[in-house]
């Protein structure tokens, strides 16, 4: 069948297999031996076996990281390669194009190629990059930046045999099935190189394994690995949130395309933060007490269902530009607005419907969205769509100047409009439609294991019209392609609110603040700070940038007083009832400069409040679906 069709991937001990290489049928799996002792010397040491003939072999080292929408292989800090035949030490040379290509030439009578490689842990760009990292108490072992792979070959019809050795006393957790355990380490039952590469295993000294669904044949576990103890103790409404999730996402989506789940969790500070998601897990690296104190929690509660969704829209439902055959191939992510959008939409209401989230937290964090997304000026020349297009252009961008450059916007966009599109189907159904039924038509069918289903625009758009007909062409062109002055907040008023400013902000957004270690002034003055004065981001046309305040600058006083947070946050809020300028002294590089800005408005912060005489869909939305 061709990639565009449906393919299944059964999870099933294989021995072995038949895979080209180099033109010769070879009949063996690829052993990869991966040892972690030294995860907390941060840095991993990788043995492999290719089965080989004689002749010329190219191996890859994965480039495109599925889940990051860009060439996040963290290639340089792959270090130590040798390859050996029979013993003996043979040449390599990397691809004077391809720097993810190394070439060698097999000896003649050498069935067997063995690879070693090392993988140095990057302490200064983990995060959304999720190469393997670790701490001195935990670990998430990534695969995908501790293997190569032959080239030509499909990454579902290469068979690996993982082996993987932790340090001493490491209890650890993952979706692969475990053959046996040794002294030495672990060994996995053998599966297809997809398969390994969405399956990453997170270990620790500091372990604890919780059942969310206990009592049933389909496991779903969580798996945590922390820096301490006291991270472990995670409060029992919190378990019981989680444990709602899998039944709120069963009752929203009909079916599962798994036959297991787990959420793997490192908490650990060391370990920079950032998540992605795998069919039957997900890697989720959030700070150390983000279970234990409030603002982590709060910043974080959406994330781990977020990933979840991605099990079904990202991983099963599949857009059609992401369904490549392997690691190296450049992907297309037009529809990126669906894949990230609808699914950071679907895990902000399954945090709320699961009591993970608050209906008020799911409020705020909507007004939050909207408001950042209605003042940012960069869509008065740039089209949703780019921010797509352009992810793997934006993924490291700086985040100076990124309201008017846009950046990957298509999440929190997709929020706003995925909202628009379930309230229109409510709204205009009289309430006997909503985007339940489209997530069970077009991500339900029957339980089963994992596959790949790849769709098209066109396929969205004709399920969303077999429940509602409606010009959803047109809906989506004109919010999707065409260049908007303002954000889609149709769903928000729709749904029975109005987007206002208060002067003070929620205790969710005071949260959200101190977890980011931002300080947003956004909204009135127009700055976005880190927690040290330093100008992250301006919004262009507000007071600030009409003062001369840039990205980079690092704010020392306000108003003839040292800087702080508290008197940055006082001065604002006085300028109410003061003629003059409020007058800061910046340093810029080497330069020093007092700047005077005009602004007399006072703090503002954006809430939603109920709007008159309109039914409150999105109380409705939220409302439980889980069956008692």
């Amino acid at each position: 069948m061709s990639r565009w069709t449906v393919k299944r991937i059964h999870f099933i001990c294989i021995p072995f297999f038949s895979l080209f290489l180099c033109g010769h049928l070879i009949a063996q799996t690829v052993r990869l031996e991966v040892d972690a002792t030294a995860a907390t010397g941060r840095i991993f040491r990788s043995s492999i076996i290719f089965p080989a003939k004689e002749g010329p072999l190219t191996l890859f080292y994965p480039k495109w990281f599925p889940g990051t929408h860009a060439p996040t292989g963290q290639i340089s800090d792959l270090t130590g390669l040798r390859m050996k035949a029979n013993g003996k030490e043979i040449p390599w040379n990397r691809d004077p194009l391809d720097m993810f290509a190394f070439h060698c030439t097999v000896p003649k009578l050498v069935t067997e190629l063995e690879v070693a490689l090392d993988f140095v842990v990057p302490t200064d760009r983990q995060g959304d990059h999720h190469p393997s990292a670790a701490s001195q108490y935990a670990a998430m072992i990534s695969w995908t930046s501790l293997l190569l792979y032959p080239e030509g070959s499909k990454v579902e019809d290469l068979i690996y045999m993982p082996v993987l050795r932790l340090p001493e006393g490491w209890k650890y957790g993952t979706a692969l099935k475990t053959a046996r355990q040794t002294k030495t380490g672990v060994e996995f039952a053998p599966v297809s190189l997809y398969t390994l590469i969405d399956s990453p295993v997170v270990a620790g000294i500091y372990f604890r394994t919780i059942d969310l669904n206990p009592g049933s044949d389909v496991p779903f576990m969580m798996h945590l690995a922390a820096d301490s103890e006291a991270a472990l103790q995670i409060k029992p409404e919190i378990i019981a949130g989680f444990r709602n999730l899998f039944q709120e996402e069963l009752a929203l989506f009909g079916a599962r395309h798994f036959n297991q789940y787990h959420f793997l969790v490192t908490l650990s500070d060391p370990i920079k933060g950032g998540a992605v998601e795998h069919h039957e897990s997900s890697d989720n690296r959030p700070p150390e007490r983000m279970f234990i104190d409030i603002d982590p929690y709060r910043y974080w509660a959406d994330t781990l269902p977020h990933e979840m969704v991605h099990s079904w829209n990202g991983k099963y439902r599949r857009p059609a530009g992401l369904n490549t055959r392997n690691y190296q191939e450049a992907i297309h992510s037009d529809l990126l607005w669906v894949y990230e959008g609808l699914t950071n939409y679907l895990g902000y209401v399954l945090a709320a419907r699961s009591g993970l989230l608050s209906e008020q937290e799911f409020l705020d964090a909507t007004a939050w969205m909207a408001a950042g997304l209605d003042q940012r000026p960069g869509r008065s020349w740039k089209p949703l769509a780019d921010t797509t297009v352009g992810a793997q252009a934006l993924t490291d961008a700086s985040s100076e100047w990124e309201t008017w450059r846009r950046s990957l916007d298509y999440y929190e966009e997709g929020v706003l409009i995925w909202m628009e599109v379930d309230t229109i189907l409510r709204q205009k159904s009289g309430g006997s439609a909503s985007l339940d039924d489209f997530c069970r038509n077009f991500f339900g069918g029957e339980n089963g294991p994992p596959e790949i289903k790849p769709y098209t625009r066109e396929d969205l758009e004709n399920t969303l019209n077999n429940i509602l007909s409606f010009n959803w062409k047109q809906f989506f062109l004109s919010r999707i392609d065409q260049v908007t002055v303002r954000a889609p907040l149709g769903g928000v008023q729709q749904g029975g609110w109005i987007l206002k400013y208060v002067d003070n902000p929620t205790p969710y957004h005071t949260s959200i603040q101190k977890a980011a270690k931002r300080i947003d002034l956004r909204f009135s003055v127009g700055l976005y700070l880190d927690e040290t004065g330093t100008v992250v981001d301006v919004v262009p046309g507000t007071p600030a940038t009409k003062g001369g305040i840039a990205p980079g600058a690092k704010i020392l006083g306000v108003n003839g007083r040292h800087w702080s947070d508290t008197q940055m946050k006082e001065a604002v809020r006085d300028s109410k009832n003061s003629r003059a300028p409020l007058e800061f002294l910046v340093e810029n590089g080497d330069f020093y400069k007092i700047l005077h800005v005009d602004y007399h408005d006072g703090q503002k912060y954006p809430i939603l409040e109920r709007a008159a005489n309109k039914p409150d869909l999105l109380h409705q939305i939220l409302v439980p679906h889980r069956a008692p």
